[in-house]
């Protein structure tokens, strides 16, 4: 079974993404560029006694994600404690809506938004009353 152990966001402008990541989800970040060869920073994403993976920042190595142009790739989803709260510091770091809120009936909140960089995530509160 391939479990996903790590993930990659690449990125044009590092020091503005390692600002949005860790004033949005409060990541920590740890300088992994001589071992990568290029800027590549890891990215602790939580307490090690949570579920959950760790990943990086890295340099992107070619052109941005265009406006209005279909999902190339994969999609993180963070978990969060509160939705509107998360939203709000989204919006207050310079993210997008890319698409607004909406309940997972019975399940949770979920919404997508658009990073500094151009990339689509999702946030996701769990919430068994959401309708």
């Amino acid at each position: 079974m391939g479990r996903l152990v790590h993930f990659e966001v690449h990125v044009d402008d590092m020091e503005r993404a390692k600002k949005f990541y860790g004033e949005v989800f409060q990541w920590k970040f740890e300088d992994w560029s001589e071992f990568a060869g290029m800027p590549y920073f890891g990215a602790v994403t939580g307490d090690e006694s949570v579920p959950g993976i760790n990943g990086a920042l890295m340099q992107r190595q070619g052109p941005p994600p265009e406006a209005n142009q279909p999902m190339n790739g994969y999609s993180c989803t963070m978990g969060v404690g509160n939705y509107d709260e998360t939203e709000k510091r989204i919006l207050e770091h310079g993210g997008k809506v890319a698409l607004p809120k909406y309940a997972l009936p019975g399940m949770a909140w979920q919404g997508y938004y658009i990073d500094t960089e151009g990339n689509i995530f999702g946030i996701h509160q769990p919430d068994e009353n959401a309708k």
